[in-house]
């Protein structure tokens, strides 16, 4: 069967000596992988340089009568994005939020509004020139109500937030995942914050690693085959 569909690269993999593996988000099919042919070709049909974390890309393909993975027919970008690959901090952004729907999307299908708030928001990270130092905490909290697991904000004013319920309270649940004090208005400000805003919220290296550690801890815990990222460290040591 031919498919022709958006589709946004979340993981490349080396394959033999002659073959790249790329797992993807298709707008229209879900979850594809690719097998591309590694050519340094001028002409070549599909370009394996194309497909790298966060690419948004427009891929021809005919699917696998076994459901294996797919070999493209032609592939082009069908988003230029910049900066998003060419600056250090913006590299390990995309290599850390790449990693977080890649686990996401196996776990979790979420509804059509997915896709396409993936990449208006990279296309917001693309172009700003500073102020994003927060992108991924708020991107995370955006994300969640597409996966059925968005946070209460109902009571936000409550001194506690119960990370396993997904909601504030008075009272310190029983149980050891929840946050309060400082961290707890930190998730109610974040939490009601868009990109164009998230600037007003100034959080030092220190607390925004903890922020984002309970945000994957919130994550995970309704998520629960969601695996530790492996590019936390770097994005840490990036933001250090």
């Amino acid at each position: 069967m031919n498919h022709k569909s958006l589709v946004l690269v979340l993981n490349v993999l080396r394959y033999a000596d002659d073959k790249i593996i790329a797992e993807c988000l298709s707008e229209e099919e879900g979850s594809v992988t690719f097998v591309v042919r590694i050519s340094h070709a001028r002409r070549a049909v599909v370009r394996h340089t194309l497909f790298r974390p966060l690419a948004v890309l427009e891929v021809e393909w005919v699917s696998s009568p076994r459901g294996g993975m797919a070999r493209p027919r032609a592939a082009r970008t069908a988003l230029p994005l910049v900066s998003l690959h060419a600056e250090p901090v913006k590299q390990a952004l995309t290599l850390f939020l790449a990693e977080m729907l890649l686990h996401i999307t196996r776990a979790e299908v979420g509804d059509a509004r997915l896709f396409p708030f993936v990449v208006r928001s990279l296309e917001w990270l693309d172009a700003a020139p500073q102020r994003y130092a927060n992108f991924h905490i708020v991107f995370l909290f955006r994300l969640a109500q597409f996966l059925g697991i968005p946070p209460n904000l109902d009571d936000r004013g409550l001194p506690f937030f119960d990370l396993l319920a997904g909601e504030f309270t008075a009272l310190p649940p029983q149980h050891p995942h929840f946050v309060q004090g400082r961290e707890c208005r930190a998730f109610a400000q974040l939490m009601r914050m868009n990109f164009g805003t998230m600037h007003l919220f100034a959080l030092n290296r220190q607390e925004r690693s903890r922020i984002l550690r309970l945000v994957i801890d919130y994550y995970r815990l309704h998520l629960p085959t969601l695996p530790e990222p492996k590019s936390l460290d770097v994005l840490n040591e990036v933001f250090s």
